[in-house]
């Protein structure tokens, strides 16, 4: 396995804080919660107020009726029809309420599918940013943020995966991709703790 921490040294002016998906579609009472959303909650928030102005939340919306989707999204959602936008309102797919708060300065990324990269707008917003690293909190670690941290080593950005201000509903998929990220992303995925992250990014 890797050496775990920055190995790259501190993060710089031009790192980013990227949020994935923490929002009340995942949490308690939705048909998707995931139970360690809340655990992980007080690690996110305090990446957030570390640096409020430099985060970035995506947000998962999930199209109006099971119809409204294409192709295997489509069957998708016949299953899930629970989730769709009639049968959960607006509100579910809003910041947990903890987080909310930091809207703005932190800026917030809508999308339909896993990965937040296919319809350009988060490239729209880091590139005039100059953003150079990504530095990953959120949800889950084996689907979204999996697709996240994909991107973002396509696109050569430095990635930072904040272990403990991780969360996923299966508990060996998350070990199982903490050890893929470890193992066979080591020269472009480093995998810190909330607290090491705090102390290397002035």
């Amino acid at each position: 396995m890797a050496a775990l921490g920055l190995v790259h040294g501190p993060l710089g002016a031009n790192a980013l804080h990227l949020c994935v998906d923490m929002q009340r579609l995942f949490g308690p009472g939705s048909p998707w919660a995931v139970p360690w959303l809340e655990k992980v909650l007080p690690k996110v928030d305090a990446l957030c107020t570390h640096k409020p102005e430099r985060t970035a939340f995506t947000r998962f919306i999930p199209p109006p009726r099971p119809g409204d989707a294409i192709g295997s999204w489509a069957r998708y959602y016949q299953r899930w029809e629970a989730v769709t936008g009639e049968a959960i309102g607006a509100d579910m797919t809003r910041l947990v309420p903890t987080l909310e708060r930091f809207v703005p300065p932190a800026r917030v990324v809508d999308k339909r599918v896993y990965s937040p990269w296919t319809e350009g707008a988060l490239d729209a917003l880091l590139a005039p940013a100059g953003v150079d690293t990504l530095v990953v909190t959120g949800g889950e670690t084996d689907v979204c943020v999996l697709a996240t941290a994909l991107g973002a080593i396509d696109r050569g950005f430095r990635v930072v995966l904040v272990t403990d201000a991780l969360c996923s509903s299966s508990d060996s998929t998350h070990d199982a991709l903490m050890e893929l990220y470890t193992r066979r992303f080591s020269q472009q995925v480093e995998v810190a703790r909330t607290e090491e992250v705090l102390e290397q990014w002035r």
